[in-house]
C-alpha cells in the first residue's frame, strides 16, 4: 500500500474507483466512467488543488480530492470527495488516506480539514469515528431549479 499525490493522469482509474464505489447502496449514482472523470477533473483543475491516491498492487483503490481555501485564521483543507473500492475497503485505506491529509496539512501549516458528507451515510459515522466534529451550526441549504 503506498499514498502518493493525485496527478491528471491518474483521473480515468479513479473515475472507474469512483463509478464503482457509488453506483451501489446506499447512494446509487448513475456515473459513466466519462462522467465521473469530468466531475473528478474539474476537482483538478480547480486552483489550491490537493489530492491524493492511495495505491494497492500498482492499482490505485482509493482517492482523496480536495482544494485548500484562504480563511481569516490561517488556510484550510476542504475535502471535496473520498472514496474507496469497494473490494479495498475494511482494510482502513479511508483512514490512511485521511491521516495522510492531516500530516500534509499540518507539514503545510494548515489549520483545519473540513468536509460535507450526508450524515444519513455511513461515511458520517466514519467520520465522527475519526474524530471529525459535527458542527450542528452550520446548515447545507439548496434549492432545485
Amino acid at each position: 500500500m503506498n499514498i502518493r499525490p493525485l496527478t491528471q493522469s491518474d483521473i480515468a482509474q479513479c473515475a472507474a474507483v469512483y463509478v464503482q464505489a457509488y453506483n451501489r447502496p446506499p447512494w446509487n449514482y448513475n456515473f459513466s466512467n466519462e462522467k465521473a472523470a469530468k466531475y473528478l477533473t474539474e476537482y483538478t483543475d480547480r486552483g489550491r488543488f490537493v489530492g491524493f491516491v492511495i495505491i494497492e498492487d500498482d492499482q490505485i483503490v482509493g482517492a482523496m480530492l480536495g482544494h485548500s481555501k484562504t480563511w481569516w485564521t490561517n488556510d484550510l483543507i476542504y475535502v471535496d470527495e473520498l472514496f474507496v473500492s469497494p473490494d479495498s475497503r475494511g482494510k482502513g485505506y479511508g483512514k490512511k488516506l485521511l491521516d495522510h491529509v492531516e500530516n500534509y496539512a499540518m507539514d503545510e501549516g494548515y489549520d483545519v480539514i473540513t468536509l460535507m458528507t450526508n450524515k444519513h451515510m455511513p461515511a458520517f459515522e466514519f467520520y465522527e469515528h475519526l474524530d471529525y466534529i459535527h458542527a450542528e451550526h452550520f446548515v447545507f441549504l439548496f434549492k432545485p431549479v
